[in-house]
């Protein structure tokens, strides 16, 4: 079973479906770079290092990553946050002492061209335990936009080839209070179907789960400046 998401085909026509489904005026209420409507342009290689300030319904966190760990899923988290894919995002699936995960746009039309658009596999290099973030998968080179946080110990997930890329540096607190209450997606749980996030976006979750935490913006901060050298 897949622990994280539906497998990519049958979401990509729910889609489909979705989209032909919401009405028109809605969609065009959607802002967002249209730079997202082509992912296969996106391809910008990212710093060996980078953080991403995350400023949320909960307060602010910040994640370091490390290209060395996870090249693939560093490169599409780098070009993600710098055309600005996460911010309207909420974290649809909370468990406690498990992980937080996130990664629906917020806009139907956007998540129809990346539902599809998946990298390849990066080796194994960290492990899953807390304060790690980590693309979720559905098999094989299935990575697209989603990841997690990690809240505790999920080691077992390295053997499953889930390929950490960066961690909370700052405010790993803020990430332990995100909203919780729902539980996991259903038909697991009481939380947010996740083929009707993609295919209705924000207006869903507004609707049908308020209390959901959400990114109001996630970007990348300029690099520290270089250690002064030190005089004689």
């Amino acid at each position: 079973m897949n622990v994280f998401r539906s497998i990519a085909v049958v979401l990509f026509i729910c889609l489909l479906s979705g989209l032909a489904a919401t009405p028109v005026a809605a969609q065009a209420k959607a802002t967002f770079d249209e730079a997202l409507l082509r992912p296969g342009s996106l391809t910008e290689k990212a710093p060996e290092v980078y953080e991403v300030k995350f400023e949320t319904t909960k307060g602010d966190f910040v994640v370091k990553v490390t290209r060395a760990w996870s090249p693939n899923g560093a490169d599409r988290f780098y070009n993600l946050v710098k055309h600005g894919y996460y911010n309207g995002a909420s974290f649809f699936r909370v468990i406690g002492g498990f992980m937080a995960q996130f990664g629906i746009n917020a806009s139907p039309q956007v998540n129809a061209v990346w539902q599809v658009a998946a990298i390849k596999d990066d080796p194994v290099k960290k492990s899953n335990t807390r304060g790690y973030v980590t693309f979720a998968m559905g098999g094989a080179n299935t990575r697209t936009t989603q990841v997690f946080i990690s809240y505790g110990d999920n080691s077992r997930l390295d053997s499953m080839g889930f390929s950490p890329f960066g961690e909370v540096s700052k405010a790993m607190s803020v990430v332990d209070r995100l909203y919780d209450g729902y539980g996991d997606g259903a038909p697991s749980g009481s939380g947010p179907r996740q083929d009707l996030v993609q295919s209705r976006g924000s207006a869903y979750l507004e609707k049908e789960f308020p209390k959901l935490d959400t990114i109001r913006s996630a970007t990348l901060l300029p690099p520290a400046p270089p250690a002064a050298k030190k005089t004689p």
